[in-house]
């Protein structure tokens, strides 16, 4: 599905903002990646560059991607240990009450799509 068939705008440059912050202040394990349904730290990285660009570009995904990028941004804006954390509104200028009332409306968008992966490890 299109990024443009399942959320706003303003809900797609969110979401392309968060995988942004895995290649800035986010900090991955390989673990934690393999548990996002990446490969590893790099993969990570090279898949954030892949998803932003497909949001971008209105580019149709499957619903693993989907999972993915749904559970990149929950953990990059929330984990401190992991992600942005307290950082998130001066690395992004994004307040966190905003965003977790826009994060909110986007799960709820999303659930249908990513249902398949409730529990389970995003992948193809």
């Amino acid at each position: 599905m299109r990024a443009s068939e399942l959320l706003a705008a303003d809900e797609v440059t969110l979401l392309g903002r968060a995988l942004l912050e895995w290649g800035g202040p986010a900090h991955c394990s390989d673990q934690l990646a393999v548990g996002m349904g990446f490969a590893g730290q790099h993969d990570l990285l090279d898949q954030c560059r892949r998803l932003r660009s497909a949001l971008s570009e209105d580019t149709p995904l499957g619903a693993a991607d989907w999972a993915r990028i749904l559970l990149a941004t929950e953990i990059v804006f929330v984990s401190d240990l992991a992600g942005s954390g307290v950082e998130w509104q001066t690395t992004t200028g994004r307040d966190d009450e905003t965003t977790i009332r826009m994060l909110r409306v986007i799960q709820r968008k999303l659930a249908r799509t990513v249902s398949p992966y409730y529990g389970k490890r995003p992948a193809e």
